[in-house]
């Protein structure tokens, strides 16, 4: 049974933004480009943030600089201020100078679903690959590996948990791309007002808003559980929606004024 949810999860993690793409492009009539510029752009900006998070936490290893509990808040903040900052840098680049004729709401969708749906992507072949690996080790004998007794330990803890976790708890991975999948298009359509409306401050908002809904969605994680943080984060979703429908019309283009000669 186990196998089946596992196996369903990373497949709809994979599938499921596919489908949004296809839809998305066939019904608001906007290019296929959109999508794989909104791909690059998280791609680009993941690889840049993250070798960066990798030697701040290598130089501050083994720093007594706080304690353990103001430890973990100031992780969850920074780890979503940064991915706020970095992202939306990149979509605000991106409309700069690689999409510079994308300015209609239904652009921005599209743009928000290649950028989304490659992290859906990205995560749904890492599911696949755990379900792949768990499965090799639930049926190998770990002393044949070359691992310390704790390791074996730790590992043979870590096979014994994940498959005997709740059916429904193997699906929340799909469950959480869906609610950020509305997010990131959210977060695109947001970018999109600093040139729409000429307003620098909508970037501000849109890694606010970035920042927030990765506070949430941690944050409930690690202080209460899986389940409480995916109803926070469908809290988020529908916020995020609110704000994507709110943002469809689009202010008009200023009309020449007409003199009148006297």
């Amino acid at each position: 049974m186990l196998t089946v949810t596992y196996t369903l999860n990373a497949l709809l993690m994979i599938v499921l933004p596919i489908i949004l793409a296809i839809v998305l492009v066939r019904r608001l009539k906007t290019r296929w480009s959109l999508l794989l510029w909104g791909a690059l752009i998280f791609v680009v900006s993941q690889g840049i943030r993250l070798p960066l998070l990798y030697g701040l936490t290598a130089l501050l290893a083994g720093r007594d600089i706080m304690s353990k509990e103001a430890a973990v808040i100031f992780n969850i903040v920074f780890l979503s201020v940064t991915a706020g900052i970095f992202e939306e840098s990149g979509r605000w680049l991106g409309y700069r100078f690689l999409v510079r004729d994308a300015r209609t709401w239904e652009d921005g969708v599209t743009y928000g679903a290649g950028h989304g749906g490659i992290e859906a992507i990205i995560f749904g072949g890492l599911a696949g690959l755990t379900v792949i690996n768990m499965f090799l080790l639930q049926g190998m004998d770990l002393s044949t590996l070359p691992l310390s007794a704790d390791q074996q330990a730790q590992t043979a803890a870590s096979v014994a948990a994940f498959w005997s976790a709740p059916w429904y708890m193997t699906l929340l991975g799909a469950v959480e791309r869906v609610f950020a999948l509305c997010l990131h298009i959210s977060l695109s359509v947001l970018v999109l007002q600093c040139f729409v409306r000429k307003n620098w401050l909508w970037w501000l908002a849109a890694i606010a808003w970035h920042g927030l809904g990765n506070i949430v969605g941690v944050g409930l994680a690690q202080a209460v559980g899986p389940v409480e943080a995916e109803v926070g984060l469908a809290v988020i979703a529908a916020l995020s929606l609110a704000i994507l429908f709110a943002l469809r019309k689009q202010p008009a283009p200023a009309q020449p004024v007409e003199v009148v000669a006297s």
